[in-house]
């Protein structure tokens, strides 16, 4: 089984002090803002004008809204890592692939219930960056593992398609479907690729 590493921002472990503190108070105000006002009308000048720091510090540090997204979700996302590599199973070793694959698009499609809007908003789909990298190699790994036949880099970026923020605000907004019809739907989806009667 081929190990595969925790997703890791280069500069956490030499930031300095002022700029660690720049960090968190610019992300507990994008945070609250995101909260009252909505993502889609918080902007990085909203964020950077309530933490009092300048819009050269916010591009610095983040880029764009999709990356002040991205780090604002990030401790979620090292936890989720976590998990997948060292945790219980079935989303830790141990399990069966189609076993881990459920639980992967379960955990997933959770994440995305508390934080589509924040990445709707920031235009963040799936392979724009973050973890996608790290996420694509395990499902991989695992459909390989399930199903060597299949054309997994097609399966790969089908089911991670099925994760856009977007789509999910779709099925659960205006169409009204529950978050356990859009888990099930995943592994229905992981079923046909692997080839499973259900």
């Amino acid at each position: 089984m081929q190990e595969l590493p925790l997703v890791e921002r280069p500069t956490a472990a030499t930031e300095r002090a002022d700029a660690a503190s720049n960090r968190r108070r610019i992300l507990t105000v994008a945070a609250r803002l995101f909260q009252e006002r909505g993502a889609d009308h918080v902007s990085m000048q909203d964020v950077a004008r309530e933490a009092c720091v300048g819009m050269g510090t916010m591009y610095r540090r983040f880029g764009d809204r999709a990356g002040l997204t991205e780090e604002l979700l990030s401790e979620e996302t090292r936890g989720f890592q976590d998990e997948m590599l060292r945790g219980a199973p079935p989303l830790g070793p141990g399990a069966p692939p189609r076993e881990r694959l459920h639980a992967w698009g379960r955990g997933q499609l959770q994440l995305l219930e508390g934080h589509a809007v924040w990445l709707a908003a920031a235009g963040k789909g799936p392979g724009m960056g973050g973890p996608d990298g790290f996420y694509r190699m395990h499902l991989g790994i695992l459909l390989r593992e399930a199903a060597p036949q299949i054309d997994v880099e097609y399966a790969v970026l089908s089911l991670m398609a099925a994760l856009d923020a977007r789509l999910y605000l779709h099925l659960r907004e205006d169409l009204g479907w529950s978050l356990e019809r859009v888990q099930d739907g995943w592994c229905a989806q992981v079923d046909g690729w692997l080839g499973v009667d259900r």
